[in-house]
Parts: C-alpha cells; sequence; structure tokens
C-alpha cells in the first residue's frame, strides 16, 4: 500500500467509526483494524488520533488540488472549496461526529484551527490571490472566515446536491469581494462583514488542515 492508500483507507475507516459509535470511541487501532491497514503502518503514518484529523484535511485539499481552478479568482475558489466539501460529505456522519466533540478538545480544536489558516493558504495561491505580506495574511485571515461561515451552512445542510452550502458558498465570497476583493487591502474587515464569530473559530475549523503529525507542511 502506499502512503496516500493507508491514509484513506484509515481515515475512511475511522470516520465510519465515529459516525457509528462517536468520535471519543475511535482509536487508531480500531481504524486500522477495520480499513484493513497493518498495524506496523498504521503506527506509522498515525502516532496519535489527533494525526487522522490532520491528514484528512491533506485529503481534502490534495482532491481540492487535484485539477486546476478556472476563471476569475473568485470562481476558483468557489470551486476549490466545494471540492473540500464534497470530500467532507463522503464521511459526513463522522465528520458530524467529530465536530460535535471538537469543543472539548480544545488543544486540538487550536492546532487544527491553524491548519486551517494553511490550508486556505494554498487555496488562495491556486487561485491566484496574493498571500505574500501584509495584505496577503489579510486575505488568508478573509478565506479563513468565508470557509468558518460556510462550514456552518453545511452543517445545517441536508440537502444531497449541498444547495444550501454552495448559496452560502458563493454569497459569502461575494460578500468579501464586495468588502475587500481579493487582490487588494481589507480581508480583515472582509473577515468581519463575512460573520464566522470568533468563538467558532477552533470549534468549526476541524477538517481543514494541510498538514503531518508534526505540523510541518507538505
Amino acid at each position: 500500500m502506499t502512503d496516500i492508500d493507508i491514509d484513506t483507507a484509515l481515515i475512511g475507516a475511522a470516520l465510519r467509526l465515529a459516525g457509528e459509535s462517536g468520535w471519543s470511541r475511535v482509536s487508531v487501532v480500531d481504524a486500522a483494524r477495520a480499513g484493513d491497514v497493518p498495524l506496523a503502518e498504521a503506527r506509522s503514518r498515525f502516532p496519535n488520533k489527533a494525526t487522522i484529523l490532520l491528514r484528512f484535511g491533506a485529503l481534502m485539499d490534495r482532491l481540492a488540488l487535484a485539477e486546476e481552478p478556472e476563471g476569475p479568482v473568485k470562481d476558483r475558489l468557489f470551486d476549490l472549496l466545494m471540492r473540500r466539501f464534497d470530500a467532507m460529505q463522503e464521511a459526513r456522519p463522522g465528520v458530524l461526529s467529530v465536530m460535535r466533540a471538537l469543543p472539548l478538545n480544545p488543544l486540538l480544536a487550536l492546532a487544527l484551527a491553524h491548519q486551517t489558516e494553511r490550508s486556505m493558504r494554498w487555496m488562495l495561491q491556486a487561485a491566484g490571490a496574493m498571500v505574500d505580506g501584509p495584505r496577503g495574511e489579510l486575505q488568508v485571515k478573509g478565506l479563513v472566515a468565508v470557509w468558518l461561515w460556510t462550514l456552518r451552512a453545511w452543517e445545517r445542510d441536508t440537502s444531497e446536491d449541498m444547495s444550501g452550502t454552495m448559496a452560502a458558498l458563493d454569497a459569502a465570497l461575494l460578500r468579501a469581494e464586495q468588502v475587500a476583493g481579493w487582490l487588494g487591502m481589507g480581508a480583515a474587515s472582509a473577515a468581519s462583514e463575512v460573520g464566522a464569530p470568533e468563538e467558532a473559530a477552533e470549534a468549526d475549523a476541524s477538517f481543514a488542515g494541510e498538514a503531518d503529525a508534526s505540523g510541518s507542511d507538505a
């Protein structure tokens, strides 16, 4: 099995188990056995349970970046972020279980919030927006706000085609673009205008990161 095969199998099994019995009852060993992953390989790739969520974020980014987006920056960002939501939708019960459990683990939530920022930086670069310097940092924070706002909509969206999620994402990107634009200053204001509450950042940033267990860039 390749590293990607191992990650896909174990993460998929872990989220299935979480959907069935709750995230708190999932262990790396249980997920490895359920996913037919050798325990030695699981130990190497997933030294702790938190790594499952970090690598899930990496897989979402991998899927989002598999094809080059086209069109204006706003359209590219819409496509990239919806690809990440598509990946989450496939494991919806498990993802929702994790989201319910995350407030009980603030340290993990904080680590995942940090990875959210790194992931959104990748999405912006892929869309052709700036990420360097003070302006770039504001752009990243603005897109983090867009992601968190849309994540709340996805949590409530029970439609099969995620129409509610798509509408929320489109509206959030449009608001951010109107407030600041994706190539200029003011994305911090966009973060405020979009409306993602600050206290939701840690709890809702569960599946964003492009990271490995040590938190190093992939």
